[in-house]
């Protein structure tokens, strides 16, 4: 009997060991797994915070392009303005006309200078990517399917169309 209960008792011992290095384990698991979530929890919250901080960077840098198109834009509006105060001045209209057209030709560079470039209409095939049809028109076989009149300027910034051409299309 002394016998068994030694058994027994090295066999409890043996269990108690195998328990003590169980828990042991587990608080190092344990400690583990909260070390990881902490991790993640600051990860989460890094990324929101670098989430938020792009974008209100790029609303900046949107706000900042808008800015400069339009101070770009501002000596457009001087010289409209002093062209305007000339035409009270002279009769010369021949003079006019040539201020006027230099007036736009600036314009005209403005808008390349930011990408912006008009559609080609004249004899082109009607294109749904960049024309849209106001009406038809009976032409004749050669000029079906093609651009007879454009009665609005489309243009592209880039690739991108922004406003598409207005034409009269040929059936």
């Amino acid at each position: 009997m002394a016998k068994k209960n030694k058994e027994s008792n090295d066999k409890l011992a043996v269990l108690e060991q195998q328990v003590q290095e169980l828990e042991q384990k587990n608080q190092e698991l344990t400690a583990k797994n909260e070390e990881l979530e902490d991790i993640k929890l600051r990860q989460m919250a890094e990324f929101d915070n670098y989430r938020r901080r792009t974008q209100k960077e790029k609303l900046d840098l949107m706000d900042n392009a808008g800015e400069r198109i339009f101070t770009d834009m501002l000596p457009l509006a001087d010289d409209w303005e002093r062209m305007m105060a000339a035409m009270d001045k002279f009769d010369d209209v021949a003079s006019l006309k040539e201020g006027a057209q230099l007036v736009y030709d600036k314009f005209i560079k403005f808008l390349a200078d930011n990408k912006v470039t008009a559609i080609e209409t004249a004899d082109k095939d009607f294109n749904t990517d960049e024309h849209e049809a106001i009406t038809t028109f009976a032409a004749g076989e050669d000029k079906k399917g093609k651009v007879i009149d454009c009665t609005q300027k489309g243009y592209k910034l880039g690739e991108k169309v922004i406003r598409f051409a207005k034409v009269v299309v040929g059936e």
